[in-house]
């Protein structure tokens, strides 16, 4: 089981208590803002009382079936949603190839952090973090790594919150030691070139043009040389065959970065 595996789990296990928790605390109110005993709610669902005691404390789960059950003896009804958070944690076959292409070409004056777990204002995980803290630079540069983007908006957004998030991550205190001053924080987007991803960048040159307005040529230099760092920019891949290469430039028809 890799690393990413096994932290997934865990943040499972965490989520999956917490949850536990709040939907005991919010059965227990319900029941006793409408005034009934826990046999009486529990004769009503069809339930045994000790099992549902114990879900109102959190100690238990509860299956979806007695949810309903009980949600429904108590005159409430009962809703499931799932809200995105900061990206998600399972990358594709593709990724992995984009993300060994561009370590390939990274000019040794860049640090490489991979899978870097960030925790607050945003909880998820940075692709990479190339760290330049040669004197007089003193730059990090968060690093996403996508094959698709169907949702633009919503990938630029988690991009921007898990950067912001970086001073939460473990790896921190290498970044920004007590004796020195914190580095600036910039970003990269790494995208695969398809007919979705050109098309995206096509039809909405100008937002992607805003969150990453760097010359793709700049960026390219500065991860390759000793070049200084443009900003925040878009470096673009070729995945052929399972192999993947950055390109010198964006893909054809493709403005932003021009």
């Amino acid at each position: 089981m890799s690393g990413r595996q096994t932290a997934i789990l865990e943040e499972a296990r965490r989520r999956h208590r917490d949850s536990r928790r709040a939907i005991g605390i919010d059965l227990r109110t319900l029941r006793e803002d409408a005034g009934v005993t826990l046999t009486a709610t529990a004769q009503a669902a069809g339930i045994d009382r000790a099992h549902l005691h114990r879900i109102e404390l959190g100690e238990r789960g509860a299956s979806l079936e007695v949810l309903v059950a009980v949600s429904t003896a108590l005159g409430a009804r009962l809703s499931l949603k799932f809200y995105p958070d900061a990206g998600t944690r399972i990358r594709d076959r593709h990724q992995a190839a984009m993300l060994e292409a561009l370590l390939k070409i990274l000019h040794p004056r860049w640090k490489r952090l991979l899978e870097v777990a960030v925790r607050s204002p945003a909880r998820g995980y940075i692709d990479a973090v190339l760290a330049d803290l040669t004197f007089g630079a003193r730059l990090v540069v968060a690093t996403e790594v996508q094959s698709d983007m169907r949702r633009l908006e919503q990938q630029i957004r988690w991009a921007a919150d898990k950067a912001e998030s970086l001073p939460s991550a473990s790896a921190w205190s290498f970044l920004a030691p007590p004796d020195a001053s914190d580095p600036a924080i910039s970003r990269l987007l790494l995208l695969r070139s398809t007919t979705i991803t050109r098309t995206l960048a096509i039809q909405f040159p100008h937002l992607l043009q805003a969150a990453y307005p760097a010359k793709t040529t700049d960026v390219r230099r500065a991860l390759t040389t000793d070049a200084p760092w443009p900003g925040a920019g878009i470096l673009w891949a070729r995945v052929q065959n399972g192999r993947a290469s950055i390109l010198q430039s964006p893909p054809r028809g493709v403005a932003v970065g021009r």
